[in-house]
């Protein structure tokens, strides 16, 4: 213990400052490490599909140790992949063609239907029903009716709603 009072006390900084010093280059090293490996995650990202292709367009080297035989094997192997490759992209183009045909013949079967049943039924024509109708010259007014009715009611009314009682009647004894 007392060794470190001696060296505290022969610098001027706190020893609790110098292990930070410590903790700051360590920190500082894992910061520019992890930078870095963000670079490199980017680059990758967006270069991997070059790397693809070109892993891809490269083609399997021979190995030294493969014998002449399974040379010949792996060499007919890829040339059957190759032709299967064209064949396959042959048949999608004539399925295409063909769906392409399929698709317009459909259309032409509609539109002959739709004219065949056009032909059988005929639409018919939306004409007004005749109605004659007389000159101008020869017009025959019809009397018009009118109901006639009296101004003044027969009898007595009731304008409050209260119930009418009818006396009797002057002509009557």
């Amino acid at each position: 213990m007392m060794e470190i009072m001696d060296q505290t006390a022969g610098s001027d900084l706190p020893p609790v400052l110098h292990k930070s010093s410590r903790r700051v280059s360590w920190l500082l090293v894992l910061v520019v490490f992890l930078v870095g490996l963000c670079a490199a995650g980017a680059y990758f990202w967006t270069n991997v599909g070059e790397l693809v292709e070109t892993l891809a367009a490269r083609e399997v080297a021979p190995m030294p140790g493969l014998s002449p035989e399974d040379r010949a094997a792996l060499s007919e192997i890829q040339s059957g992949q190759q032709k299967a490759s064209d064949e396959l992209a042959e048949l999608n183009r004539s399925i295409s063609a063909q769906l392409a045909d399929l698709t317009r013949m459909s259309d032409q079967i509609a539109a002959l239907t739709l004219r065949i049943d056009s032909l059988q039924n005929p639409a018919p024509t939306a004409s007004p029903p005749h109605v004659p109708r007389p000159t101008p010259g020869h017009a025959v007014s019809e009397p018009t009716k009118t109901l006639v009715r009296s101004s003044k009611p027969q009898g007595p009314v009731s304008v409050g709603g209260a119930p009418l009682v009818s006396g009797p009647k002057p002509d009557e004894p």
